[in-house]
């Protein structure tokens, strides 16, 4: 038997399938992207600011690194479209380094050519790993989290081993030579450390779920 194709249910079932398809391909608004670019640049980087150096505590380097900045974008991975999230997260991460180095010393001016750009090639594309997982389960959405976490950390260790080794680019005293393939890998596996970063993931999922219940949504994309 044939159904009516024009009943009131099918017409209904259309209506929403149509609504669903309009919000899901609806065309992005480039101005309300940069103004969130701009505001969550601004949130990344104070919490790169955020350390354990403003608190009045010196920690070994590579730990005096360590910030507030990967629970937000860790979250923000999560919540806002690749384009927001990479370069909020781009962007906040050099300005905050910057003001590290620059405003409250806590590097030499000169390790800015190889901070600022380390930091921004390590964390950025943190969010596109955590983007992958977006839709998953909490449990693989915490895998991703500490998977981008120790491609952070590989990085900083690959950018640092070459500078280590080769040049002495870090040494502050007059006289230092290079050290060498074998001392360089060794001073820059402390940067290995910054594997405690793992522990915002917690933190940032804490985060992704706030802000779904309070708005009763997925993502802001």
């Amino acid at each position: 038997m044939n159904q009516n194709r024009d009943s009131p249910s099918n017409k209904s079932f259309e209506l929403s399938k149509s609504t669903t398809a309009q919000r899901d391909f609806r065309p992005r608004n480039p101005i309300l992207d940069i103004a969130r670019i701009g505001a969550f640049s601004a949130l990344v980087a104070v919490g790169t600011i955020i350390s354990n150096v403003l608190f009045g505590v010196t920690l070994p380097y590579p730990l005096g690194e360590i910030t507030a900045a990967p629970a937000f974008y860790l979250a923000l991975a999560v919540l806002f479209s690749r384009k927001v999230s990479f370069w909020s997260t781009a962007i906040g991460s050099a300005i905050g380094e910057t003001i590290n180095i620059f405003v409250f010393g806590e590097a030499p001016p000169i390790w800015a050519l190889t901070f600022i750009p380390g930091i921004v090639l390590a964390r950025a594309p943190e969010v596109l790993i955590v983007q992958r997982f977006r839709d998953k389960t909490r449990r693989l959405l915490a895998f991703g989290m500490i998977l981008a976490t120790v491609y952070e950390t590989v990085v900083f260790f690959l950018i640092d081993w070459p500078v280590y080794s080769f040049t002495a680019f870090y040494c502050v005293q007059p006289g230092c030579n290079s050290s060498g393939l074998v001392q360089g890998f060794w001073l820059a596996s402390f940067d290995f450390a910054t594997l405690i970063d793992i522990a915002w993931v917690p933190v940032a999922l804490i985060l992704v779920v706030a802000a779904q219940r309070a708005y009763r949504v997925q993502h802001f994309d």
